[in-house]
């Protein structure tokens, strides 16, 4: 079997994604992906120890690939957090819905991971959490958001945003007028954090 390309992680892990989109989560095999990269199976084992790792791999760099722009958007100073809180949770419904209608089969092996408890599943939620908690946090700082226990806050927050960023839900996202349902949960919650204060 003669390789075609370059045997590293990365190659491997952008073979998978290809694989992945081509069988689905459940027909997608480490053989395919070797097959795909002009390797034997023991090749790809080298980099990744199981099928399970390189599924896990794979899933943590497709979420990754837009941690930045959300973190951003969460970071932003310039931004007041009222507005900057509202933003970020239309920024991760946005997200969420370009992944299920553009990405359905990384979507997919997501949602497999996710529900076998993986570390992917749980870091990608920690992830957003702490973004989260970064902006109440800049809030209670500056005296817009009257919060106590920043954590228990966040955990609130996003316990009562679930309908707009967990997976179980992803056949709602495209319904007509989920963004004005988010908005209105945004009224509902920053009312709350501000103790009912004018909004910027």
């Amino acid at each position: 079997m003669q390789q075609r390309t370059r045997l590293d992680a990365e190659s491997i892990l952008a073979a998978t994604e290809e694989i992945l989109r081509r069988h689905g989560p459940a027909k997608a095999t480490v053989v395919d992906v070797a097959r795909a990269l002009g390797v034997s199976h023991a090749a790809v084992y080298k980099h990744f120890a199981s099928k399970q790792a390189l599924r896990e791999a794979v899933t943590r760099r497709w979420l990754d690939q837009n941690r930045d722009a959300l973190a951003a958007v969460a970071a932003d100073a310039a931004v007041p957090p009222v507005r900057r809180l509202r933003a970020w949770l239309h920024a991760v419904l946005e997200l969420k819905q370009a992944k299920v209608r553009d990405d359905p089969e990384l979507f997919a092996a997501y949602g497999i991971l996710a529900a076998a408890h993986s570390g992917v599943a749980t870091g990608h939620v920690a992830d957003l959490r702490s973004q989260l908690t970064g902006i109440l946090a800049a809030g209670a700082d500056d005296g817009t958001f009257r919060i106590d226990d920043l954590d228990a806050t966040a955990r609130a927050v996003f316990t009562a945003t679930a309908k707009f960023n967990h997976r179980a839900h992803a056949a709602e996202w495209e319904a007509p007028g989920i963004g004005a349902e988010l908005d209105a949960v945004c009224d509902l919650l920053l009312d709350g954090l501000r103790g009912r204060q004018s909004e910027d």
